[in-house]
């Protein structure tokens, strides 16, 4: 910046008002962030499912700010572009070093409190032509209608739409090279990641952590494929197919090869997912949907080699992976703001319901049902736009499980926005 100060200041008043509109043309800033408080009408205990009797009528409450996120983006020149998005999840982590009085005067390292920072994106592209586009970096992986479009003002419940956030990574962001384009009414994207980890699959999130790494690095003995085509053929309407291929297992740190007189010799974990989403938003109508399947071979080794060979203290999920885990949902809401008079065309007041079925744990043969990962899952509420940009939701939500469980029913409400800054 010092540096960008000496420059401008070094040339007449009309060259650095030149200067400056064109680095702002090609900088820009935005984000988006969530503040969302709930009341849960059930236990957060966490024996309430295998224990379900003991923690009937128990309630809490939580507050949060889930996400917080900063875009920077600039347009080099030439078709040459970069974008980096640092997330702050649950306002970011803490800790201290604290001299302990109690314990002698030891110094100790205590965690102040829970959260992550994550850069969740960081590329740079070479634009050829809008049909074909190169991006290589740390980049949004868009499987399923929440990795596409996770920002919150693209569905309408407080938090993110439960089912595709409990099976598969949300915000699901991988290093590797993606290959793009779009035409009049359609766009494609092909990628190739690193792959996913099956010791961080487990029964209630199935795939969900294995996109993640506990490690500086992310661990790419296997490679992961990545597919996505978007139509808009329908006006007001877009329909998508997505997809996620690859081998999980023995993508860890440190690598192991294993002999051919291990049982475990040919396990390859193949791990595949489809999606089908949709959006429609009309004038005064939106509605949206989704539904996902996922699938884990050799997912009975996978679990008893989870349980039996992985150290004590080694960052791996230890509960059993299901064969399969599915999500479907759909969510609509009709803008009743217009029946008040009101002149201010901008504010909206949509009046939505959602309803959603999920199962995160399918069982392999030999693997006993977890029948608490089966849920239906219903919310009704209120959106209120009083600017595009900005809007504060409020929801009465209630989880279905199987007989023998308690209900979870919850009230929420929560404000955001997703802006960028200099447009």
């Amino acid at each position: 910046m010092i540096i960008l100060a000496g420059l401008i200041a070094g040339i007449s008043l009309q060259a650095q008002a030149q200067l400056k509109t064109e680095i702002e043309k090609r900088f820009s800033v935005g984000g988006y962030g969530e503040v969302a408080l709930s009341r849960n009408f059930y236990s957060d205990n966490v024996y309430r499912y295998s224990s379900s009797a003991s923690h009937k009528g128990e309630q809490h409450g939580r507050f949060d700010i889930p996400h917080a996120v900063v875009y920077l983006g600039f347009d080099f020149g030439k078709g040459w572009t970069m974008q980096s998005e640092i997330e702050f999840e649950h306002t970011g982590t803490g800790g201290a070093v604290e001299k302990e009085f109690e314990e002698a005067g030891e110094w100790e390292t205590e965690t102040e409190k829970g959260g992550e920072v994550e850069l969740e994106q960081f590329w740079i592209q070479k634009s050829f032509h809008p049909a074909f586009n190169i991006r290589m970096g740390h980049i949004v992986v868009p499987v399923g209608g929440l990795n596409n479009a996770h920002e919150p003002l693209n569905y309408f419940t407080v938090y993110r739409p439960e089912g595709e956030y409990t099976i598969l990574p949300s915000t699901w962001h991988d290093t590797g090279i993606s290959i793009w384009g779009h035409t009049t009414h359609w766009r494609y994207e092909f990628q190739v990641i690193a792959g996913l980890d099956a010791y961080m699959f487990n029964t209630e999130n199935f795939i969900k952590n294995g996109a993640g790494s506990p490690f500086e690095f992310k661990t790419a003995n296997q490679l992961g494929l990545v597919a996505r085509i978007d139509n808009y053929s329908v006006r007001n309407l877009r329909m998508s197919l997505s997809g996620f291929y690859g081998r999980a297992f023995n993508n860890t740190y440190p690598y192991e090869e294993l002999p051919e007189t291990s049982r475990f010799y040919g396990v390859k974990g193949r791990t595949a997912i489809g999606a089908f989403d949709f959006a429609y938003a009309g004038r005064r109508f939106v509605a949206r949907g989704n539904a996902d399947y996922g699938y884990v071979g050799d997912a009975y080794a996978i679990s008893y080699m989870k349980r039996n060979r992985s150290a004590n203290n080694a960052p791996y999920k230890k509960s059993a992976v299901g064969r399969g885990a599915v999500a479907a949902g759909a969510e609509a809401g009709y803008d009743i703001l217009p029946w008040f008079n009101l002149n201010d065309k901008e504010q909206k007041l949509f009046v939505f319901g959602r309803y959603e079925y999920y199962n995160s744990y399918i069982p392999d043969q030999g693997e006993e049902p977890a029948q608490w990962t089966a849920v239906n899952r219903i919310a009704l509420g209120l959106n209120y736009f009083p600017l595009p940009q900005i809007a504060v939701k409020a929801e009465y939500s209630h989880r279905f499980l199987k007989a023998g469980y308690n209900p979870e029913p919850s009230i929420s409400i929560g404000v955001c926005y997703m802006a960028y800054f200099n447009r």
